[in-house]
């Protein structure tokens, strides 16, 4: 006999129900208690059972004229369509739940398809390898000049015994027997069936009989290899550099990724960046700030120039050297050396020298002379 429950009451719904809210109802309550989800499979059945005979206008009709006798010790319920999920009228109302149609519970299907795998056939992608990043070391000159040096890249390549088959030499990957070369399988899940990827050949439709001896199957082996690199003049402390393809290889015939290299640059005794500019604080002396002076400077690459100090330079006076800098890796050309002047006051001074000091600081006023702004502000205020 069939279920002796309400079907109106099993899917929450009043007998004036429409067809539109009978098929929202069993949508949220299969949702609900389907069994693979954490329900109760008497109770999905019932939901079934309920949605079965109340979506066919035929069967609901004999329904609500022999209520608890439809399809058990009443009057037959006649032929009628399938429900939902391919049930045969008559009886207790037989589901055949594994040739259920997932296309037509919409969202539903939408829903059970994502939650077990299935949707057809699943073959891997070609994948782009990954990058790696490298630092290496570089003296302040190198930086400027540019050099070329060596890494031990351990990276993942193509096997180079089978080229990336993973099958023996002479041999070759055949079809799956399991999927027969669909990719994937059936698979049941309670009363449903479902399509997963092949769990033999992972996807693909083929699989390795004889696995190459030297990558064991993968395609691909780990190796470190040394690598000669090109760093060009003009990087700085902490940029990247990029080399195409030097990464790690790409998987089902995907392309390589690619290999950066970050710079460290180590600091110079002297010299500091400043994008491509080379800044140098040269120290001069009161004598030379006050009265002028050539003075010989170092420059980059251990080359020497003059610099005219003129007289009365003060204290971070900047002289700009045109093109003494560091290269440009975006634009070309080069930029400036930036001097820096640092008046170094003396401190050992002897008697002598700070009387002479004394009387030529006396001979200018230069006390007053320094200080007269502040009187005038004093004024002012």
């Amino acid at each position: 006999m069939a279920s002796t429950r309400n079907y109106y009451e099993v899917l929450g719904l009043p007998k004036s129900a429409s067809a539109d809210e009978i098929k929202k109802a069993f949508r949220r309550l299969a949702r609900k208690h389907h069994p693979d989800a954490g329900g109760a499979e008497e109770k999905f059945k019932e939901i079934n059972e309920a949605y079965e005979v109340l979506s066919d206008p035929e069967k609901r009709s004999q329904y609500d004229q022999y209520g608890a006798y439809f399809g058990g010790g009443g009057p037959p319920p006649g032929p009628g369509p399938a429900g939902p999920f391919g049930g045969q009228p008559g009886g207790t109302g037989g589901f055949s739940y594994n040739n259920v149609d997932m296309g037509d519970l919409g969202d539903l299907g939408d829903m059970f398809g994502s939650m077990f795998g299935g949707g057809g056939r699943a073959r891997p992608q070609a994948q782009r390898g990954g990058d790696l990043t490298y630092e290496v070391s570089l003296s302040f000159d190198e930086a400027l000049s540019g050099t070329s040096t060596k890494i031990d890249l351990r990276r993942t390549e193509k096997c180079p015994t089978c080229k990336g088959s993973g099958a023996a030499p002479g041999t070759s990957p055949v079809t799956c027997p399991v999927c027969r070369g669909t990719g994937h399988v059936a698979q049941g899940q309670g009363m449903f069936s479902f399509s997963r990827p092949c769990p033999r050949c992972g996807g693909s439709g083929r699989v390795v009989e004889t696995p190459c001896p030297t990558c064991k199957g993968k395609g691909q082996v780990t190796r470190t290899k040394p690598l000669t690199i090109q760093i060009p003049a003009g990087v700085t402390d902490g940029g990247k550099i990029r080399f195409k393809g030097k990464g790690e290889a790409g998987v089902a015939g995907g392309p390589p990724g690619d290999l950066y290299v970050v710079t460290r640059i180590a600091k110079h005794p002297y010299f500091s960046r400043d994008g491509a500019d080379i800044v140098l604080e040269l120290p001069v002396t009161l004598t030379e700030a006050v009265l002028g002076a050539e003075i010989e400077v170092p420059t980059p690459g251990g080359g020497r120039v003059k610099l005219k100090v003129a007289p009365g330079t003060q204290d971070a006076k900047v002289y700009r050297l045109p093109g003494k800098g560091a290269s440009r890796l975006k634009g070309g050309g080069r930029g400036d050396m930036k001097v820096h002047v640092r008046i170094v006051v003396p401190k050992d001074l002897n008697a002598e020298q700070k009387e002479l000091l004394k009387r030529f600081a006396s001979s200018r006023g230069e006390a007053d002379e320094v200080r007269s702004h502040l009187a005038r502000d004093e004024g002012g205020a």
